[in-house]
């Protein structure tokens, strides 16, 4: 055995032992000289951060925490000014005493976070020495070592960026706190000042979330799915995934029998308990979640999740209110007319955006909010289907060696895939011989889009869409062009925005400005286009798409005024789709179950999706000037290799 896993071993078996059988053990396996520089090691680290204390003077008074108050809500508005929503105001915190907190979740945080938390003075050396030899071990970060006076201070006081000057001040602070507070209060604020996921900020208002109970009736079970939520709350939440949530609930209860806290009969019981769900209540008062929620993800990303929480931004959006609230009533008109079609528990998405700046104008996310927070215009991957075609007809004309008279065979054709053979067909399993490229995206033929696809190269193809911003998993196969991959709403909206501003990108985006309570500005989303793609093959492709509507598959999306899009229907009907665009605006709707079901037989974007599309459009665009699209003839064809 190598001595790095003969190290990793002896680490794994004495993680939880005493101070001196924990670096006993690490002699035996490292040698005298890694025993003798550990022990010195924390033998400075306890005395000196001691020392520390008193030098770092100029660090925040930890005895303000004595009447800490949480800190300020941040605020999200439409463009023009109109209050959407408030995250983590006060309607979202319920500050409760240790007292009416359930012990199972008292011990199950402090077994997963600190299960030395009584014993230590806000530091654990034993803790951080571990952390150091984990994360050696790893090559990187795997243990942050922190202990929960820790955790509070950092998340108080201290910004999130890691950096050992800051872990020295936690220390520092950890230790000042512990001198002044007792364990019963810190362990208190810091149950009330975690973060649970969803927006929910304090363990009463994720209780409530989560369990529809209060935290002082939280089961066993309950309480170690909650505390496995601290480190990560939105990736093991299990709203967002039941099988993850149960996995680090399991590694919380391990723990916690590791520790002799609970019996194995307990574990047992707590394994095999039924978790009964609540529901999401994040940004409540909300008129407009979908919105709202978008937007805060979009922060988290950008400034982290405790920036938004606690930093008091203020966010204009890119969304005026009543356009978007027509939006929603546009979908959920049509959801109820689709019922009586047939298409029982549809539902439906929609992403309008102005090409021309990339700013997001409408984002619903499906038929209600109010019984379903689920983005399926952020979140939901789906398959495109035939509205993947216009990206290989794009790589075509970017080539140089395709115009959309062109001539393609759409004609019976097999490939070798590995180990098998593909023969791709037509959705009405007819061909209609030679045929130019214009004629076989406005029919939506199959056979010649694959055809064309493997002319170009499918690895061409992958490239067009990681230009435009489509980052699923794709491989190069030969039913590729039929759109065999998942997508978002949001994704083909921005995609067929920069067709429509002929190559012209930016991030799409539902922020505008965001600046903090003094009004100083965090984040300015003022448009910086950049041309990423062919303005010919752009035109050109656009071009082609008016033929779709004019007398193609997309028909029923003629609104009186040049539109250029493509319908989109998945095999057994599973997924149906219209993404169609004017010079001023581009949006997406997509129609489907959340089951991954059938819709009905015969379902198709066009004959079901595209009368969504121009009732929203028309409404859309009711005082917007009627424009042309730019020829083709304006841009210079690219020159073939």
């Amino acid at each position: 055995m190598s001595s790095t896993k003969s190290f990793a071993k002896k680490y794994s078996d004495i993680q939880t032992s005493s101070s001196f059988e924990f670096f006993k053990g690490v002699g035996q396996v490292t040698g005298g000289t890694l025993l003798s520089m550990t022990m010195v090691g924390s033998s400075v680290l306890a005395g000196g951060l001691v020392g520390l204390a008193i030098s770092f003077r100029d660090l925040p008074d930890v005895r303000q925490l004595r009447t800490f108050f949480p800190s300020e809500t941040s605020y999200i508005y439409d463009i023009k000014g109109k209050l959407l929503s408030s995250i983590h105001g006060e309607a979202n915190r319920e500050v409760v005493t240790l007292d009416r907190i359930s012990p199972n979740l008292k011990r199950a945080v402090l077994a997963s976070e600190d299960s030395h938390f009584y014993d230590h003075h806000g530091i654990n050396p034993v803790g951080i020495g571990r952390a150091a030899l984990v994360n050696w071990v790893a090559g990187g970060v795997r243990e942050g070592g922190s202990t929960i006076t820790m955790q509070l201070v950092k998340n108080i006081f201290l910004s999130q960026k890691r950096a050992f000057t800051r872990k020295i001040a936690e220390a520092v602070l950890a230790i000042r706190l512990e001198q002044v507070m007792s364990k019963d209060h810190i362990l208190e604020m810091y149950l009330n000042q975690v973060y649970w996921g969803h927006n929910n900020y304090g363990v009463q208002t994720a209780a409530r979330t989560y369990f529809n109970k209060s935290a002082e009736n939280l089961t066993l079970g309950e309480s170690a799915m909650m505390a496995g939520l601290i480190q990560a709350p939105e990736e093991f939440s299990p709203f967002v995934s039941m099988k993850l949530a149960k996995q680090k609930q399991k590694e919380v209860l391990g723990r916690m029998l590791e520790l002799d806290w609970i019996s194995q009969q307990e574990y047992n019981d707590a394994l095999n308990e039924e978790i009964k769900l609540g529901k999401i209540k994040s940004f409540q008062g909300s008129a407009l979640p979908y919105i709202t929620n978008t937007v805060a993800q979009e922060l988290i990303q950008k400034f982290g999740r405790q920036a938004l929480l606690t930093n008091g931004m203020r966010v204009q959006t890119t969304v005026d209110a009543k356009f978007q609230m027509m939006a929603e009533e546009t979908i959920k008109k049509w959801h109820k007319t689709l019922e009586a079609e047939g298409l029982k528990n549809n539902q439906i998405a929609l992403v309008a955006i102005d090409p021309r700046t990339h700013f997001v104008k409408a984002l619903v996310g499906g038929v209600d909010s109010k019984t379903s927070e689920f983005n399926r215009a952020t979140q939901a991957q789906r398959q495109p289907g035939s509205s993947f075609k216009p990206f290989v007809y794009y790589t075509a004309f970017a080539s140089g060696k395709f115009t959309p008279d062109t001539t393609v065979l759409d004609s019976p054709v097999s490939y070798r895939d590995g180990n098998g053979w593909y023969y791709p067909h037509n959705y009405d399993n007819t061909f209609m011989g030679a045929i130019p490229i214009r004629t076989a995206l406005a029919q939506s033929r199959n056979v010649p889009a694959v055809k064309i696809g493997k002319a170009v190269g499918m690895n061409k193809v992958i490239e067009t869409c990681r230009t435009l911003r489509i980052n699923s998993p794709m491989v190069p196969v030969s039913s590729l062009p039929l759109g065999a991959i998942g997508v978002t709403p949001l994704q083909m909206a921005s995609a067929y925005a920069t067709f429509a501003n002929y190559g012209w990108q930016s991030p799409p985006t539902v922020i505008a400005r965001v600046t903090d309570s003094s009004g100083n500005v965090l984040l300015d989303n003022t448009p910086k286009p950049q041309l990423v793609l062919n303005p010919w093959a752009s035109a050109t492709t656009l071009d082609v798409m008016q033929t779709v509507v004019k007398e193609g598959t997309g028909r029923g999306a003629d609104i009186g005024r040049p539109v250029a899009g493509k319908t989109g229907t998945t095999s057994s009907e599973k997924d149906i789709w219209f993404i169609g665009t004017v010079p001023q605006l581009t949006t997406a709707v997509w129609v489907g179950k959340d089951n991954n079901g059938q819709l009905a037989h015969d379902a198709t974007g066009g004959g079901m999706v595209t009368p969504i599309w121009r009732d929203f459009m028309q409404k859309a665009l009711k005082d917007v000037p009627v424009e042309n699209f730019q020829p083709p003839s304006k841009f210079s064809r690219p020159k073939s290799d």
